[in-house]
């Protein structure tokens, strides 16, 4: 699915030497390259703020603690994403509320939104998901009405650019109060481990957020706020700070892979390609910028998803179902106040989706090979 193998070959004398120098400096943990990577971070997103952390999913966690959540808070987040986005309102002891996507983009619904919406709500929590981003505008209009927060889930969308109506353009993680993001090493901006990121503009969540995750430390030993130990080590701040340079490139690779996937199955009745909601209409023109497909998704439909899986792991193809079982139908995450006629879209993309390769190292070759493969399957 990912060839970090092949990525790593371009890249390995600038990550070898950015490691060495590390461990020649042993200063591990908040070493000069985490806050090097991090002003390097900043700059590329056009944010003020940048807090490293140990992982995606406690970079959400740490986010929704800065903001003062409390038990019992509702925070609204989608059904069709990973179990991470609700794992971190539940072990905060908040109240997570699951509605439903949009079919083409797969992306939080925003009329769904407004239908869950009760005093007790104050966080939305959009997740960008497979590289592109929700519909802000419309969620930081509802924010604004009912006085809520915004948190940006942006694990697979960094680089993605949104468009607002009026043409101004922001990078997703970016444009709510506070965003959220992962280094996991299959991500497009990815580590050779674990990683995270905070966003915001906000320089007095900033200074909140930088003492949750190092202990609630200011000080040394002084403890002014509840926090975890989350800390980008240095290493991984190198790897990732060799990589940044060149990831509007990797994102560029991967729109051009999404092009030929398209073209392979425009004719395809039964396929049915991503979806562009913002930016760049319904194509993956030259230029796009809005979605830089961290999977590359396709529905299947009147066809057996299920078996096309099992051919292609026949054919040596790797592909994935994200994700196979709604948020709702979760033992973890199940809930009483959920009915299943309220997740139409979820409870039909379960049954439809399937991932393709998806990486900066795809060529014509195995693109023709896996398109052809799923083409001859569909039509028998």
């Amino acid at each position: 699915m990912v060839d970090l193998k092949g990525q790593y070959s371009d890249i390995k004398d600038v990550v070898s030497t950015s490691i060495e120098n590390v461990i020649e400096n042993t200063a591990f943990i908040n070493g000069p390259k985490v806050h090097e990577f991090q002003k390097n971070l900043e700059d590329y997103l056009g944010v003020k703020h940048v807090i490293p952390c140990a992982n995606g999913t406690d970079a959400l966690q740490i986010a929704m603690m800065g903001l003062g959540l409390k038990p019992g808070d509702e925070v609204i987040t989608a059904d069709f994403t990973f179990a991470a986005t609700v794992e971190v309102i539940a072990l905060l002891n908040l109240t997570p509320v699951l509605v439903d996507v949009n079919e083409d983009d797969f992306n939080i619904d925003i009329e769904a939104i407004k239908r869950a919406i009760t005093p007790k709500t104050k966080a939305i929590v959009p997740v960008h998901l497979f590289g592109q981003c929700a519909n802000m505008e419309e969620i930081l209009n509802i924010a604004k009405e009912h006085n809520l927060f915004v948190i940006e889930d942006n694990a697979q969308a960094i680089g993605a650019n949104y468009t607002f109506k009026d043409g101004k353009k922001a990078k997703a993680g970016t444009i709510g109060n506070v965003g959220a993001t992962s280094f996991f090493p299959s991500k497009n901006l990815g580590a050779y481990g674990d990683g995270g990121a905070i966003f915001t503009n906000d320089s007095d969540l900033a200074h909140t957020i930088r003492g949750i995750v190092n202990h609630g430390m200011y000080e040394r030993y002084h403890h002014d706020v509840v926090g975890v130990n989350s800390r980008l080590d240095s290493i991984q701040a190198a790897v990732l700070d060799a990589k940044l340079p060149k990831l509007d490139s990797y994102n560029k690779s991967r729109q051009n892979a999404a092009r030929k996937y398209n073209e392979a199955f425009k004719a395809i009745k039964n396929v049915l390609t991503p979806k562009l909601s913002n930016g760049c209409g319904k194509n993956i023109c030259e230029t796009c910028d809005c979605h830089v497909f961290h999977q590359y998704t396709l529905r299947i439909k009147d066809a057996d998803r299920d078996a096309l899986v099992k051919h292609l792991n026949e054919k040596g193809i790797p592909c994935g179902v994200y994700y196979p079982i709604p948020l709702h139908s979760q033992k973890a995450y199940a809930d009483e106040r959920y009915n299943e006629e309220d997740f139409p879209i979820t409870n039909r993309l379960v049954k439809e989706v399937i991932s393709l390769p998806m990486h900066t190292e795809l060529d014509d070759d195995q693109i023709d090979f896996i398109t052809t493969t799923i083409i001859n399957f569909i039509n028998g």
